[in-house]
């Protein structure tokens, strides 16, 4: 490049890098209008950000376009947000967009996600921190408009399903500049009396705009610093507000919330009912319990008056008396005679009975001698000759004429002279 001669692809690019280098640039708001649209097959948009005056080339590329929550089309108004910077090729300056959101909502999309970024550090979301509901609340404040057609829903449901709550209205603005104060002012005066057991918030449906105050900071604190359970109940099922995060409960709708809050009487007299029903059915069978114990307990103490009771002693008595009588010294003593009498005859049977066995082999043995006696030999016809010594004589050749001998015969005796001996063979027997 000589001095002070740029080539064109030179100055493009020394505007593009003058461009990207200023800071203001790199994160930029435009309000506009969307013109000159083209979605590209590539998923790339293309269009042109113009007011009265002006008009300046937008892109917003694949990646950024699928964070979108709407559809873009010509003639929307827009705030984009994104960078400056220029086209070397055509030295066309452009915005290279990041986000985009619809004019009007837009400024309060970014005040709303602010809030809630900041809230949300302060653990003013948290679950931690949040009450339970009373089961069954004496007193409901309705914090809302006292003209909207939500209070009278509120006010109907409350009465349908609970009918022993007490419904207080507290009259606010939920719509406009003012709104958000008076909303807190309705706060602080609940908590000031302190007679309320639940505090309903809430409005019914409408723009971002027309729910603002629900979004306000103030509105948010106040809700936080009560003392009594808030329940959000701010427009329909897909509206979303602060007071929602810091509320105790967000109801759906404002009915929602009044269905959701007390309880309903139908299932509560059911559910006595059957209650009432077991608690009788546990008292009767106590009470049978109890008159079966009773009844025991009188028949045990039947059996134990003083007049039982002297009966008893006096049956006692008189037993004691008889075996006192029973146990004189003299029935002692016959008693103990009578138990040696016993033993004694006992061991007279017993050595009876011994010298009955006794005996009896004492017989069976004589009788078995008295077969081998030679007395039973003599009583068959034999008799027993005996030598003056007293011996009997065995043989023959021991005797000679002469000698006198002592017959013994089966009954008596004679004196006997040998006179002739005989000898004879051994093997002769004269049996």
């Amino acid at each position: 490049m000589r001095d002070g001669l740029y080539t064109v692809t030179q100055l493009n690019n020394e505007i593009k890098s003058m461009l990207e280098g200023n800071p203001s640039f790199r994160n930029i708001f435009v309000q506009g209008e969307i013109s000159n649209y083209k979605a590209h097959s590539s998923g790339h948009h293309y269009m042109t950000l113009k007011d009265e005056g002006a008009a300046i080339s937008a892109v917003l590329f694949r990646s950024d376009a699928a964070r979108l929550r709407f559809r873009l089309q010509n003639g929307m108004h827009v705030v984009a947000r994104g960078r400056i910077s220029s086209f070397p090729r055509t030295g066309q300056v452009q915005m290279y967009l990041a986000d985009l959101m619809p004019d009007g909502t837009g400024a309060l999309h970014m005040a709303f996600e602010q809030l809630k970024t900041k809230l949300y550090a302060e653990g003013m979301f948290s679950e931690a921190r949040k009450r339970a509901l009373p089961a069954f609340p004496g007193t409901v404040a309705l914090i809302t408009s006292p003209t909207g057609a939500a209070v009278r829903d509120m006010v109907r449901i409350l009465g349908r399903r609970w009918p022993l709550a007490e419904v207080r209205v507290y009259p606010a603005l939920v719509q406009g500049a003012d709104a958000p104060a008076d909303l807190c002012r309705a706060l602080s005066e609940v908590n000031a009396q302190g007679e309320a057991d639940l505090i309903i918030i809430g409005r019914g449906g409408g723009s971002m705009e027309d729910l603002w105050a629900f979004n306000e900071e103030c509105v948010a604190r106040a809700i936080a610093a009560s003392q009594i359970p808030v329940v959000s109940a701010v427009g329909h099922e897909p509206d979303v507000t602060i007071a929602d995060f810091v509320g105790d409960m967000r109801a759906p709708t404002p009915s929602g919330a009044a269905e959701l809050t007390v309880p309903d009487k139908e299932e509560v007299a059911l559910a006595l009912a059957r209650l009432e029903t077991s608690l009788r059915s546990a008292m009767l069978g106590k009470v049978k319990q109890s008159r079966q114990w009773v009844t025991h307990l009188d028949e045990r103490f039947s059996l134990r008056t003083p007049a039982r009771k002297i009966a008893d002693q006096r049956a006692a008595l008189g037993q004691l008396t008889e075996r006192l009588q029973l146990r004189t010294p003299k029935n002692i003593v016959d008693e103990k005679r009578l138990i040696l009498e016993h033993i004694a005859d006992k061991i007279q049977i017993y050595l009876k009975e011994k010298i009955d066995v006794k005996r009896k082999g004492l017989s069976e043995a004589t009788v078995a001698l008295d077969a081998l006696s030679p007395l039973k030999v003599l009583a068959r016809g034999y008799a027993v000759a005996f030598n003056p010594q007293g011996k009997p004589v065995m043989d023959s050749r021991s005797l000679a004429a002469g000698d006198t001998l002592e017959m013994r015969f089966a009954r008596g005796a004679a004196k006997c002279s040998v006179l002739e001996t005989r000898n004879t063979d051994e093997k002769e027997t004269g049996l």
